[in-house]
């Protein structure tokens, strides 16, 4: 099954970081938060990607392109490629990485419409390069295939802004609670499609409207509750508060094995 991530947008939000490079090329203790979240896919067994890219989209290219080199040792005789020698492996040897550019400025549906070609009949995942979390991806799977609707969404609740006060009528604090998880739940990304997702797409929507609307009023969409850690990077303020936990050994998302 293709996995879908979605990496082709400005990062407004965090000029100081992608002013140079895409946000999810920024990185998270030296390696681009887009290779975390396939770190997570891939311990699961799903490695064949399409990373649809656009704002600055040359930086992934390099980066794909150029990953031997930059993750192995290697001889080379200066003024002859043809000897280039790699020394050593990595646990992304049997990755499958197809970088497709779907616009500098398109939409997050249209990039899935655009990048439609590299999946066609297939059912097919898809989710945001910008963000990491623990999901179960072996059990959002089994949940999309248990239901046998078109598409599955995986959702959060995430925590409030700001601590909550339960106050008594003459104003005494009865309890005081930091942050409490809000009520509802939101779009965490980690999609599961059935091919005819296809249908509800075209090359200038987004995602998250019509087509996720048209799809939850057809009797479509089901959501997958994830209850684990899940954290978007959509400020520079989070990506330090990644980089400190990655820094610390307290990185929830890392269900990898540490490499030699």
């Amino acid at each position: 099954m293709k996995i879908v991530l979605l990496a082709g947008g400005l990062g407004t939000r965090m000029r100081e970081e992608t002013e140079y490079r895409p946000k999810p090329m920024v990185e998270i203790g030296g390696k681009p938060v887009l290779w975390h979240i396939m770190k997570v896919f891939a311990q699961h067994g799903h490695k064949d990607f399409v990373v649809c890219t656009g704002y600055k989209s040359e930086v992934v290219k390099d980066y794909f392109l150029n990953y031997e080199a930059l993750n192995n040792d290697f001889t080379i005789r200066l003024g002859d490629r043809d000897s280039l020698a790699y020394h050593g492996a990595h646990d992304e040897g049997d990755w499958n990485v197809t970088v497709a550019f779907t616009g500098d400025s398109t939409m997050t549906g249209g990039r899935v419409f655009r990048a439609a070609k590299y999946f066609p009949g297939e059912r097919f995942m898809v989710t945001y390069g910008d963000g990491v979390a623990d999901v179960d991806i072996t059990a959002l799977t089994a949940f999309h295939e248990s239901h046998g609707k078109l598409a599955t969404v995986t959702t959060v609740r995430p925590p409030s802004r700001f601590g909550v006060m339960d106050l008594a009528p003459d104003g005494r604090v009865e309890h005081f609670r930091e942050k409490p998880q809000a009520d509802g739940s939101v779009n965490a990304g980690f999609f599961v499609f059935e091919p005819e997702v296809m249908n509800y797409l075209d090359d200038e929507c987004v995602l998250e409207q019509t087509p996720l609307q048209r799809l939850a009023a057809d009797g479509q969409l089901m959501s997958f509750a994830h209850d684990g850690f899940f954290q978007p990077m959509d400020t520079y303020r989070e990506s330090l508060l990644l980089n400190e936990m990655w820094a610390s050994g307290n990185a929830p998302w890392k269900i990898w094995p540490s490499e030699p």
